[in-house]
């Protein structure tokens, strides 16, 4: 079994940030240029971090697989970033986030690691400013503010719908700055195949150039993952198609724990499929629900255009369910509200599709303040379905979206490896089973602004000029193992692409271990994974070559980690006997279709260790203390 300590200090969980910096080992800013700090992903968390650690001083290595780190992933986020700052003087605080988040993820999360994550938050919104990120602003010229689902106040910051995208460039720009005076070095389009471990410490990766197909390693005193959430093993997701979970699952094939694996947020406002040839999925941002109103056709196989029905057969069913919170429910609420109202057979259509109407906000405050709110939505909404939502209601309907699961880290962030760490969507520590709104971006600059720039030191501070370099011969045999792994993918001359088979995984995971699951179906989720896996051993097909650019070289690899994680997913929802959050088990509801956890049972994270091919996971449980805020049920009715 794994051994695991989060190493949070002792105390109320109020004061335990401040106590581990007190006490924190620190590196000097004459020593910092002589560590080596590898950081992969240039998202929101690994380019606040790069640019960070390097403006510290330390020497930064910096890797993506796309062109450019300004085309990063976080750059969609659309909404907004939470944090405590009670601009709207309706009674926010550090603890009300922390309340609201440990209550939105339904209590499977460390109440510490939560509880910093709002402490910190504050900070966030001042180094966007200070950074010119062009928050949206009251006529008066006060940052403005909006709401999120799962709370009461009103405590996120925004970009109208472009939130990610700025954020991303005020970090994208600190980082440029710090390769511009050389304490940062960029490696674009390269992809991570391996970490590499010696005597029990993770000291550099293994990464092939997606451009010439070389295989290179870089030696390091300390590896960051931040690579982002594993979504992309649905196939169909709100995330960039290239997104993948390769760097966190070779890590953890290396020894890293991985950690609530199920965990899965689906976003209930997202466009629905229109066919077959879809491999992505567009997000409607969760803001829209702010001024969006939430229904479908009270008469079941009702064809009528929603202009012509009338306002008593209109069934606004999240209004109706949960009055207090209405149409600004938490994500897992309304993603399976509106499962259940299609599944009744009151999609639009006959459809799964329900409204998301704003004639009501356009009536009450007038088409330019929509607008100004939410105008590039609209207009993105407009360019895809050629629907106007200022004339006809938007259609909507839930996909996968985030990733609560992820590398097991502990209260500083590094994994169960020495040297190895992981921030942002890479690892599992601050959402438990459901992430509220505006909360990623904030975790994302927390991790990367914050937290592992003062904690990364409490390693470091005890390796100083113990180097290791690329001569050391683990770095040739991980070499040696990546070059078997591609020659082995570019022998394959079957008869199915490894896109074919990852749609195919992508229907078994929606199907079985998506909105609902249930034991039956998962068992029989994993058998069928087994049989992909067998297809993709023996029935796929690799053309090209792997000196230089090959995309279904780059996919097969994906897909294989994909499978194998697909698996564990599945494995991990059978082993959780309860609901909570987005795990969702058909077994443990109420009658009128509410989660039903075990706290007795459940309430710890699951953390699985690679044991070996064909060999099953091996379960390690972290207890979860509550100390703070008691357990309750959670309702927002």
């Amino acid at each position: 079994m794994l051994e695991l300590n989060a190493g949070i200090p002792e105390g109320p969980v109020s004061e335990a940030w401040t106590k581990y910096l007190d006490h924190v080992k620190l590196v000097g800013p004459r020593n910092r240029p002589s560590y080596d700090v590898i950081v992969v992903g240039t998202g929101l968390a690994g380019a606040a971090a790069a640019a960070s650690l390097a403006a510290q001083g330390y020497k930064v290595h910096v890797f993506c697989f796309q062109d450019s780190s300004r085309r990063a992933h976080s750059i969609a986020a659309q909404g907004g970033i939470n944090a405590p700052k009670n601009y709207r003087n309706d009674g926010d605080s550090v603890y009300r986030l922390f309340y609201d988040t440990q209550k939105g993820g339904d209590f499977r999360s460390r109440e510490a690691n939560v509880w910093r994550l709002a402490e910190v938050a504050t900070g966030i919104i001042d180094q966007a400013t200070a950074q010119g990120v062009p928050f949206a602003r009251e006529y008066g010229g006060n940052v403005a503010n909006r709401s999120f689902g799962g709370v009461l106040v009103e405590r996120t910051f925004y970009c109208r719908g472009q939130t990610g995208q700025q954020l991303l460039l005020g970090a994208y720009q600190a980082l440029q700055h710090q390769v511009a005076v050389g304490n940062a070095v960029m490696h674009p389009r390269t992809e991570i195949q391996d970490i590499v471990n010696i005597d029990g410490r993770c000291r550099g990766i293994v990464y092939r150039c997606l451009k010439t197909g070389e295989i290179r390693s870089m030696s390091a005193d300390a590896v960051v993952l931040a690579s982002g959430g594993y979504g992309n093993v649905f196939f169909q997701s709100t995330n960039a198609f290239n997104s993948n979970v390769t760097a966190a699952w070779r890590a953890h094939k290396r020894g890293a724990g991985m950690a609530n694996p199920c965990m899965v947020q689906i976003h209930p406002t997202c466009i629905p499929v229109s066919g077959n040839f879809q491999c992505k999925l567009t997000l409607m941002s969760e803001s829209l629900r702010n001024d969006g109103r939430v229904w479908v056709p009270r008469k079941e196989g009702d064809t009528r255009s929603p202009d012509q029905i009338p306002e008593a057969e209109r069934y606004y069913y999240l209004e109706e369910r949960y009055p207090s919170f209405g149409n600004l429910v938490p994500r897992d609420v309304a993603a399976r509200n509106a499962k259940y109202v299609c599944d009744d057979g009151l999609g639009i259509g006959g459809r799964k599709q329900v409204y998301l109407d704003f004639s009501d906000a356009i009536k009450e405050r007038g088409h330019q303040v929509i607008a100004e709110r939410y105008g590039n939505l609209f207009d993105m909404y407009e360019e895809i379905t050629t629907e106007s939502p200022y004339q006809v209601p938007m259609r909507i309907f839930p996909a996968v979206h985030y990733c609560m699961g992820g590398l097991w880290v502990d209260y500083g962030l590094m994994t169960n490896i020495p040297g190895l760490w992981a921030i942002g969507e890479a690892n599992f520590s601050d959402h438990g089973a459901n992430r509220l709104g505006a909360s990623s971006m904030m975790q994302c600059l927390a991790d990367g602004y914050f937290v592992l720039p003062q904690t990364i030191c409490s390693d470091l501070h005890d390796l100083y000029r113990q180097k290791v370099t690329t001569e050391h011969p683990e770095f040739a045999k991980a070499e040696a193992d990546v070059k078997d792994r591609i020659h082995w993918l570019m022998s394959r001359q079957g008869s199915r692409t490894p896109m074919s088979i990852h749609k195919e995984l992508g229907e078994v995971m929606w199907d079985y271990c998506g909105m609902a699951r249930t034991a039956d179906g998962l068992q029989q989720a994993m058998s069928k994974i087994d049989d992909l896996r067998d297809a993709f051993e023996n029935d796929m097909i690799v053309p090209g070559s792997a000196d230089g650019t090959n995309q279904a070289l780059e996919r097969a690899g994906r897909l294989g980690d994909f499978l194998e994680l697909g698996h564990l997913m599945c494995r991990d929802a059978y082993e959780r006997n309860e609901s909570c959050g987005c795990h969702f088990r058909e077994e443990h509801q109420t009658d009128d279709g509410e989660v039903v956890r075990d706290d007795e049972n459940c309430s710890h994270v699951s953390v699985w260790e690679w044991k070996g091919k064909d060999q099953p996971h091996e379960l390690t449980k972290e207890a979860l203390s509550f100390d703070t805020l008691p357990l309750m049920t959670r309702s927002y009715k």
